[in-house]
């Protein structure tokens, strides 16, 4: 990997590390000390590595330079200390604590960070939002794209949220097993998001930001490791993470543009990954339960054989209905627009895709320009258009210009 490649790699997979052990050390009150610190490791990085040259170990050299650092805090406190609380000499002799960066300790400490930002004393989307910026690393305005809101509100979530959490006196710690499956949906729905900004990415000039994706099938990982968090609906949400992640290599070309499903080369798909998913979705049917992420996962599966057949198209079209009876969201309505057409037709589709009436959506303005070619090409054409203006990335804007480049025009 290049040097200015890894930096920012190095900062997606191991600033959420040392910020979560440094979180669970220092206390839910001092959340921004350990983002400092973190962030203040990888200035230096920043400083230091383009000039001396990389380390050979470079996440050993951020671990030891982030204990150091946190070393050197306790130092200074405890001077303040010294001089301005003379009654706290007896404490004069105290050791800085040992910082642990143990691989156990920072899996610890991250499952138990992840459980304690997303405590119901604080609204579920501030805890999305602050599990995303503690644990996965995101900036502020990936933030936002993630919410569809602006960077000032996201900010001001973020601060509430803190502000309660030191408030509440939450502990950095899991909960007790009672209260484990009201805050797992909260996790869940976060882990869910970050992989959607890693297979969807819209933040950035990418198609995939394959890092996420990795990122939080780690931390999904880390759930489904402990026998308390290994439920259907985590490894529901592992299947769904694992058979998109399968055809992770075929989505994009050696240019790095969009290449749609049915242009895929299903050899490049990866049939491991494949396998492990139904593995996991095996696993995920026991009991009772049907999470979205179920639903989601079993219509995967079967866009893991590329063949279209009535078969196909006839259940996907019911697993969507099924869905949005369960969680209504906008992009399921969609999609379930699109198999609705592949089992009746796009004259059938059209009235309950302009239904839906998403006009600041580019994906609902990309799906009529689908349903209208062949029907009516200038509206079809009118909505590619429109999709091309609404769309926020360089390379969802080359895939929308082919399609209107090759629209026929009569």
């Amino acid at each position: 990997m290049r040097q200015q490649e890894l930096i920012p790699h190095l900062f997606r997979t191991e600033f959420s590390k040392i910020t979560a052990v440094l979180c669970k050390h220092f206390g839910i009150d001092h959340i921004e000390l350990a983002e400092d610190i973190a962030g203040e490791t990888f200035l230096l990085a920043m400083e230091t590595w383009p000039y001396k040259g990389a380390p050979e170990n470079p996440s050993a050299w951020l671990y030891v330079v982030a204990k150091n650092k946190a070393k050197n805090y306790f130092a200074r406190a405890h001077m303040f200390r010294e001089k301005i609380m003379p009654e706290l000499k007896q404490t004069n002799d105290t050791p800085a604590p040992e910082i642990d960066l143990s691989d156990k300790n920072i899996s610890d400490s991250q499952l138990q960070m992840l459980f304690a930002v997303c405590h119901p004393c604080i609204p579920a989307e501030a805890q999305i939002g602050l599990a995303l910026r503690i644990l996965c690393g995101f900036g502020i305005d990936e933030i936002a794209n993630a919410f569809l809101s602006n960077k000032e509100n996201i900010n001001k979530r973020l601060f509430r949220a803190r502000e309660k959490l030191r408030a509440e006196k939450v502990a950095i710690e899991m909960p007790e097993a009672a209260a484990i499956p009201q805050r797992l949906n909260a996790v869940l729905t976060t882990l869910y998001l970050l992989y959607n900004e890693g297979y969807y990415s819209e933040s950035q000039d990418a198609v995939i930001r394959e890092e996420l994706c990795v990122e939080a099938m780690r931390l999904t990982k880390l759930l489904l490791d402990n026998p308390l968090t290994n439920t259907p609906a985590v490894n529901a949400l592992m299947a769904l993470m694992c058979f998109h992640a399968s055809r992770l290599p075929a989505r994009k070309d050696k240019n790095g543009a969009l290449v749609l499903y049915q242009d895929q080369d299903e050899s490049l798909w990866n049939r491991s990954l494949i396998a492990e998913g139904a593995c996991y979705l095996h696993a995920a049917s026991q009991g009772t339960a049907l999470s979205p992420y179920h639903l989601e996962a079993t219509i995967a599966w079967w866009h893991t054989n590329k063949e279209d057949t009535p078969e196909k198209w006839d259940n996907i079209l019911q697993l969507y209905n099924r869905l949005l009876q369960l969680q209504y969201s906008p992009v399921a309505a969609l999609n379930r627009t699109f198999a609705l057409s592949k089992v009746k037709g796009n004259a059938a589709a059209l009235p309950e895709a302009e239904k839906l009436g998403l006009s600041g959506n580019p994906y609902y303005h990309a799906l009529l320009g689908e349903l209208y070619q062949g029907i009516d090409n200038q509206q079809a054409l009118h909505h590619l258009q429109q999709a091309w203006h609404l769309s926020k990335t360089l390379p969802e804007k080359q895939t929308l210009q082919q399609k209107i480049d090759h629209l026929p025009t009569t």
